[in-house]
């Protein structure tokens, strides 16, 4: 039914109301053309509105960290070239110092030599002194604890510290060492077994002396006091040195093990199991045969090759030195056992212990356990149950070094090599830190690639689906004008019935 009213134009408000509509529809669409963005107001999408704060949010904390990541690299990479730079400084020193050993130098000629020694540890200082970052000292000891922000949430950090490697802050400061003992089952009197190292072992007649005294040894170093426990007589350097680098945290002090023993072979057929392991109990044997036909580099070589043959198994090696003598060496400081030996003329004998012919069948030899540290250190050799360690020795510092005279150099080669290997350690530490930065930094790109594509898939506009909405609001916009207008040209035509 038609409607006569002209007081109130009802289709014309109709109209109106869907003409707004449309138009606002239009205006939103028309803002996401020019923006790229399906959500420009939290009014669009509330719940995407959330989703695409957050993406943005762990976008901006993510891209931080990977500047941060960036310039820890950086600092690292500045730390690493000084040090590389002092390493090649100390390469310098230690030949001079080589140098300066050889006996044929003058004192004129070590004088000179000392002169340049000078400058170079001078120059190790000062690189130390100049290596700096973005205001940080890298190099003196101040960069203690430093922690790079690598991720966008607490906690996300990776620490570093370097010590100073200024000249007096480089180099061997002490050491102490013990050897081991030779066990045998037969009677043998006390001697000295000179080892590769130029130590020497304690041979002891019988299966239940050692040297290593079972019980606790307490070492105090820069990091604080502890103690390790050695739990019996025969137990193998490796395990000694093994029970001190457990308390290596709380003291800074560190243990190196290693087996070596030099053998004064007779000429004839041998044959013995040779095994590895701690106490007097082999593991790992292995049965050795040979002809030893002269006490010479040529005439041992059949038994050199025997042992060799099964250092996959064992872990011990053999070679001739220049007295002809058989080093036998475990480097990792297991005990060496000898079992089961059977001569058909030939023996092994080192001190006063023989195996084969009249002496004993089987041996074990310990090895040597040293302890080092680049600071200051005790160990407490009073106590009842000290393994036996002496009293340490002091070496110099870099700074301290002097070759003008031979023994001044023959001491510089040691501690240049200490100090050289603290340079190597650091290097290795920046090294690893550097390869930690560079995996972070690659991850948190893959993290920021992923993050962004998430936040563009919530709230980037598609444009061809946009455009042809924006298209169907601006025809719909036409309609609504047009049925405007027809809805007031209506209400136009009753007024010809007043006529």
């Amino acid at each position: 039914m038609l409607s006569g009213v002209i007081n109130t134009n009802v289709n014309a408000l109709y109209a109106l109301n869907s003409l707004s509509n449309t138009a606002s529809a239009a205006n939103t669409l028309e803002q996401q053309l020019s923006s790229g963005q399906s959500i420009n107001s939290p009014a669009d999408n509330p719940a995407g509105y959330i989703a695409a704060q957050g993406f943005t949010t762990q976008i901006g904390g993510t891209e931080q960290a990977i500047s941060n990541v960036n310039q820890a690299i950086s600092l690292v990479q500045t730390a690493d070239g000084s040090v590389t730079q002092q390493v090649n400084i100390l390469q310098q020193l230690r030949t001079i110092a080589a140098q300066s050993a050889n006996g044929i130098n003058s004192s004129q000629q070590l004088q000179s030599l000392q002169q340049v020694v000078s400058q170079l540890q001078t120059q190790v200082t000062t690189i130390s002194q100049q290596a700096v970052f973005s205001g940080l000292n890298l190099l003196d000891g101040s960069l203690n604890g430093v922690q790079f922000q690598v991720g966008s949430s607490e906690g996300q950090t990776i620490g570093l510290s370097i010590a100073s490697t200024a000249a007096n802050n480089l180099g061997s400061y002490q050491s102490a060492s013990k050897s081991g003992g030779i066990y045998s089952t037969a009677g043998s009197a006390t001697g000295g077994v000179g080892d590769t190292s130029g130590n020497s072992f304690t041979v002891t007649s019988g299966t239940t002396q050692g040297a290593f005294t079972a019980g606790a040894v307490a070492v105090s170093g820069s990091a604080g006091s502890a103690s390790a426990t050695v739990t019996g007589v025969a137990e193998s350097a490796q395990d000694v040195a093994a029970s001190i680098n457990q308390i290596t945290p709380q003291t800074n002090v560190s243990a190196l093990a290693n087996t070596s023993v030099a053998f004064t072979v007779t000429s004839g057929s041998i044959s013995f199991k040779l095994g590895n392991g701690s106490g007097t109990s082999a593991t790992n044997s292995v049965d050795i045969s040979a002809t030893v036909t002269s006490v010479t580099q040529s005439g041992l070589q059949s038994l050199v090759s025997a042992i060799n043959q099964q250092t996959g198994t064992t872990g011990i090696t053999a070679t001739v030195n220049s007295s002809n003598q058989l080093i036998l060496n475990q480097g990792n400081g297991d005990n060496i056992s000898i079992s089961s030996f059977a001569a058909g003329g030939g023996s092994l004998a080192a001190g006063g212990v023989t195996i084969g012919g009249a002496g004993a069948t089987s041996a074990t030899v310990q090895g040597l356990v040293t302890l080092q540290s680049n600071q200051n250190f005790a160990i407490d050799d009073t106590t009842a149950g000290s393994i036996g360690l002496g009293s340490t020795s002091s070496l110099s510092n870099l700074s301290s070094v002097n070759v003008s005279t031979t023994s001044g150099a023959n001491a510089a080669l040691n501690v240049v090599d200490y100090a050289l290997q603290q340079l190597e350690n650091i290097g290795a530490q920046l090294g690893a830190v550097q390869q930690r930065l560079q995996a972070t930094a690659s991850n948190l790109q893959s993290t920021d690639t992923n993050l962004t594509t998430a936040r563009s898939i919530v709230q980037d506009a598609n444009i061809p689906q946009v455009t042809s909405k924006l298209t169907t609001q601006q025809i719909l916009q036409q309609a609504g004008v047009s049925a405007l207008a027809q809805s007031s040209s209506l209400e136009q035509s009753y007024l010809k019935l007043l006529q």
